[in-house]
């Protein structure tokens, strides 16, 4: 598999053998260092095998990916503000300010892309929507492998070639397809049962559940563009700020893993796999740049959901992996 070769997702590593990640030292170190960013406890990963950790790191980093037609549609660079968060200006789209949860699947590269498409078509259109992650995980053949990793920009351009359906999150009995994977604790302790080992893709279904009043094929939302964004501060910036959320791709270490707080910067740890999150604006903490990202391990996991992580420095590949679309206007 390419995915294996490209050695960028661990998620369907053919292992079980658990590892000694010993986080209490990263937790002691990064916590006494000073650093931009609090770590915490997660007992979970004491006895963490790689296979459990890096069911979460669903995405393969390839920023070369050569796509057709992903030409950035160029947004004028003006003055921007020295903060911005999309659900400040945006509060009426709901799916703006939801934390999705991916469950024990390698499905974040379609959980980002979907909550990031759901809040642009909201912006655009004035309509709250939440666009299905799971009909896109598993009827886009050329993203990748479903519960075991796929590339964003392949996401974003299924939603522009072909089109997703809505759907909620799992037993919500919103959409046409609810995401069918059920919540779970992401290495902390939370009010969910442990994540388990990953599960199966999901079967690409192409009807709506029962009681769901729409067509399958009525209920499409496809996109007008899809584009990698260039991967410098302003056109970041600005992007988000006059188009929307984007996905963001980076590598995860182990210490990511332990974040609880503030503005992470890479401290110590192995590579566990790269991952995509939601980015929805950015600001400055203590003097130190950070984008705001939504993470997709429910709202147990670091600030409620969310995670500020160094801003222009490129950090862990976050700047240059950064991908998004343009919602038609109806």
């Amino acid at each position: 598999m390419k995915g294996i070769t490209l050695g960028l997702v661990c998620a369907f590593l053919l292992t079980n053998v658990y590892c000694d990640v010993r986080t209490d030292g990263i937790i002691r170190r990064v916590n006494s260092l000073g650093a931009t960013w609090r770590a915490g406890v997660n007992t979970r990963f004491d006895k963490a095998s790689d296979e459990f950790i890096m069911s979460q790191m669903g995405t393969f980093l390839d920023a070369s990916r050569g796509v057709e037609g992903t030409k950035w549609p160029e947004v004028e660079l003006g003055a921007l503000p020295d903060s911005y968060d999309v659900r400040d200006k945006y509060s009426s789209c709901k799916s703006v300010s939801e934390i999705r949860d991916q469950g024990s699947c390698g499905s974040c590269w379609a959980v980002a892309a979907v909550e990031a498409i759901s809040d642009r078509i909201c912006i655009k259109q004035s309509k709250d929507i939440h666009i299905s992650a799971v009909d896109l995980l598993s009827c886009c053949n050329k993203c990748g492998y479903g519960c075991q990793g796929g590339y964003p920009i392949e996401a974003w351009r299924y939603w522009y070639k072909t089109g997703i359906v809505t759907g909620g999150s799992y037993n919500s009995f919103r959409g046409c397809r609810p995401y069918p994977i059920a919540k779970c604790s992401h290495h902390v302790e939370g009010q969910y049962p442990a994540c388990g080992d990953i599960v199966s893709t999901p079967e690409c279904v192409t009807e709506c559940r029962e009681g769901y009043t729409t067509d399958y094929s009525d209920d499409k939302h496809k996109g007008s563009k899809y584009y990698y964004v260039p991967k410098n501060v302003s056109s970041i910036m600005s992007e988000i700020y006059q188009r929307g959320p984007v996905e963001a791709a980076f590598k995860v270490y182990t210490d990511f893993l332990t974040y609880k707080s503030g503005v992470y910067q890479y401290s110590e740890g192995e590579f566990k796999g790269g991952h995509a999150v939601k980015i929805l604006g950015w600001g400055s903490q203590n003097g130190v740049d950070y984008w705001l990202a939504a993470n997709s391990w429910n709202s147990d996991w670091g600030e409620e959901g969310y995670f500020k992580i160094l801003r222009g420095d490129n950090e862990c590949g976050i700047e240059e992996n950064m991908v998004a679309g343009i919602a038609p206007e109806y």
